[in-house]
């Protein structure tokens, strides 16, 4: 920043978050032409399903939150427009998807062993005939 020249079209307290806003819609914009170098046809073909919804989604969200903030240089309230709706909408899918992923990262029940395992843990009292009859026998030898 020792070496940028400011400009004195806006106050100079803001002159920090106007160049990080700056460097961060540089890396956007490196991001956008870095997906957009590969066709989108390409690009699902190498995905699974659940991979090409993860992709959609974070695309149209994206998309929307950029028109969002458009929205808030122009003056106009993004809360108050359908954009808001949609991304709700968006969120929910997402929330959708990370439900499956969790279910599919989660551990399988093996129910035959957790079966075995609970039977063979369990304390079993010894039936009350047992003991005598193991105590008649001792009795006579």
């Amino acid at each position: 920043m020792a070496g940028e020249e400011i400009n004195e079209d806006y106050p100079v307290e803001i002159h920090e978050y106007l160049s990080t806003f700056e460097n961060s819609i540089g890396a956007v914009d490196e991001m956008l032409k870095t997906m957009m170098s590969v066709s989108r046809n390409e690009l699902l073909q190498k995905l699974d399903p659940l991979e090409q919804a993860k992709v959609d989604l974070v695309s149209a969200y994206t998309l929307n939150s950029m028109f969002w903030v458009y929205l808030a240089t122009q003056g106009v309230n993004p809360k108050e427009h359908p954009v808001k709706q949609e991304l709700e909408r968006i969120r929910v899918y997402m929330n959708r998807v990370k439900e499956i992923t969790d279910k599919k990262k989660a551990g399988k029940l093996d129910r035959a062993a957790a079966s075995r395992f609970v039977k063979n843990a369990l304390w079993e009292p010894k039936p009350k005939n047992a003991s005598k009859v193991a105590n008649k026998g001792k009795s006579k030898s």
